[in-house]
């Protein structure tokens, strides 16, 4: 049996799995993702590649398809967008022409950042099926790895390992957030154990003993609520 004929075969039992009881004829959206990765395959197979070089193009067809350059980004002029400018501070914030989820933020004073917003994603300690973005973990995240130009995205991102508290009802979904570890791309974890409460503008960093007490809090709040 050659490749084509397995894949073939593969994606038939598949498809078949996949449509269940659904007539014969009718459109199934799993089974289109199946034709459309046979006919990928099929197209690979038809430029003759060897095993090494079908696992290169491989890692180049991933890339393009999570959005990820190919070549490390340079600090040029066409690599980047119209600017938008910060009423609030005068600073002017570019949005990477090349990867979307690359900024590249110009200070008032002319100092230059970067941020990389899927360079990272948060998860709940006690959850990690939940995962989330949140803007002040990501300057904590950046000032802990600072990301300079040229830039080659991992092909993995860090993971951010949190746990938010509230203490009062009053002020929202959480005033209170731990950074507790980063579990890096390579599988290094690495120990952060930051505390932090809401304040009028951000959050405020406190003592691991302030964020024990704050815990209890919680607890009081949850208890009183299941009372009533």
């Amino acid at each position: 049996m050659s490749m084509l004929e397995w894949a073939k075969n593969e994606i038939a039992i598949a498809s078949k799995r996949e449509r269940g009881d659904k007539p014969e004829g009718e459109w199934d959206y799993g089974c289109a993702c199946y034709d459309s990765a046979l006919r990928a395959f099929e197209s690979l197979l038809g430029d003759g590649h060897s095993g090494m070089s079908i696992g290169f193009t491989k890692n180049i067809l991933n890339r393009l398809i999570d959005g990820k350059p190919l070549t490390p980004i340079e600090d040029t002029e066409e690599a980047w967008g119209e600017p938008r400018i910060d009423s609030r501070d005068g600073s002017k914030q570019y949005q990477c022409k090349r990867m979307s989820s690359l900024f590249k933020r110009v200070a008032y004073d002319g100092s230059v950042s970067y941020s990389d917003i899927n360079r990272y994603y948060c998860i709940y300690e006690e959850d990690s099926n939940i995962s989330w973005h949140n803007g002040f973990v990501a300057r904590i995240y950046d000032e802990m790895y600072p990301l300079t130009l040229p830039y080659m995205p991992n092909s993995r991102p860090d993971v951010i390992v949190c746990e938010e508290l509230l203490t009062d009802r009053r002020n929202g979904d959480f005033d209170t957030i731990a950074i507790l570890y980063i579990k890096k791309a390579n599988g290094e974890r690495v120990e952060v154990n930051r505390y932090f409460k809401e304040n009028e503008v951000s959050f405020t960093e406190i003592s691991s003993e302030e964020y024990k007490e704050r815990k209890r809090l919680q607890e009081e709040r949850i208890k009183s609520e299941a009372e009533k």
